[in-house]
């Protein structure tokens, strides 16, 4: 007799026939911009860290060194914070588009200013972690104070409580401490689905609403597969206008933009996201909206949709 295996991963998600969203006047898509705000929480010694950071950066595949700074990647990351940031939500506010800022803790407190002016730019800002780093084995006691440090730095600063979570590089315990701590409209840690879905945690129905590394300008740092702004530009008017054609015939979706003051906020680049933006703001039945926005929506629309099954049988 073959025993019943307890298989956790949802590979059906909702099947041949997802639910309309029904977006706000009935929307063919749904964009979100997300900023991620990560330089001065990443990986670094002089943080308590055994090595350098050694992701995301235009030194391409590096190693990290241990035990000692990277005086190169340091500087690299500084540019988000210093400059690149900047340019993007003077972007974001030239043109008048909604945004969620993802703002990792110790960055955030190493950069006070930065904060105030997010909330100035009406940006959603929403945590990130409260270090850029992998969580993968940080011990379940370390992390849950991260992320209570991680809620109270973006509540002081801003003003407001954060009511959105992508960690970015989750650990096992991440989303179930997530929803413990309560708060929380959605959490982004997931790839996997082009519309927000429930699932069960510890008992509670908790919402997803999906992010992407797919039209994301990481694919732009060196030894990535978009060598330029154009290439990113061209991509992702390409994601946008198949998913306005399917949502034309009935099968709206969103879309996810992820975006780095780092790599996109380089002036070789951002006017990649300049045309895209444009591109996207010409078309009508266009939602472009924050994540929290999008989250609303969804329990207020969606609130009786069911979780999949707790177990996935093999």
């Amino acid at each position: 007799m073959t025993a019943t295996v307890t298989y956790p991963r949802d590979l059906t998600g909702y099947g041949a026939h997802g639910p309309h969203p029904h977006w706000p006047d009935e929307a063919y898509v749904a964009v979100s911009l997300v900023l991620n705000y990560e330089e001065g929480g990443e990986a670094c010694v002089l943080h308590g860290d055994e090595q350098s950071e050694s992701v995301l950066t235009d030194l391409g595949a590096t190693g990290a060194l241990p035990g000692a700074r990277n005086l190169n990647v340091e500087s690299m990351f500084e540019y988000g914070s210093r400059v690149g940031f900047r340019e993007i939500i003077r972007l974001l506010s030239a043109v008048q588009a909604p945004a969620t800022v993802f703002a990792v803790g110790m960055a955030l407190e190493r950069n006070p200013q930065a904060a105030g002016e997010m909330v100035d730019g009406g940006l959603e800002v929403a945590c990130h972690g409260e270090r850029w780093i992998d969580y993968q084995s940080v011990p379940e006691k370390l992390e849950r104070a991260h992320i209570q440090r991680n809620i109270d730095t973006i509540t002081r600063l801003t003003g407001r409580s954060p009511v959105g979570w992508y960690t970015g590089r989750p650990g096992p315990n991440t989303r179930r401490l997530v929803v413990e701590m309560g708060g929380f409209l959605y959490d982004s840690d997931a790839y996997n689905d082009d519309l927000p879905y429930w699932v069960e945690i510890s008992g509670k129905r908790h919402l997803i609403v999906p992010y992407s590394f797919d039209c994301n300008d990481s694919r732009l740092q060196r030894g990535g597969d978009f060598a330029t702004g154009e290439e990113f530009f061209a991509y992702c008017r390409d994601a946008f206008d198949w998913l306005y054609r399917m949502g034309a015939e009935g099968r709206p979706r969103m879309m996810s933009i992820g975006l780095h003051g780092r790599i996109i906020g380089r002036p070789g680049r951002i006017g990649a996201l300049a045309r895209l933006i444009e591109h996207i703001q010409r078309h009508d039945h266009v939602w472009l909206c924050n994540r929290a926005a999008i989250a609303a929506h969804w329990r207020s629309r969606h609130a009786t949709l069911a979780p999949p099954p707790a177990d996935v049988r093999a």
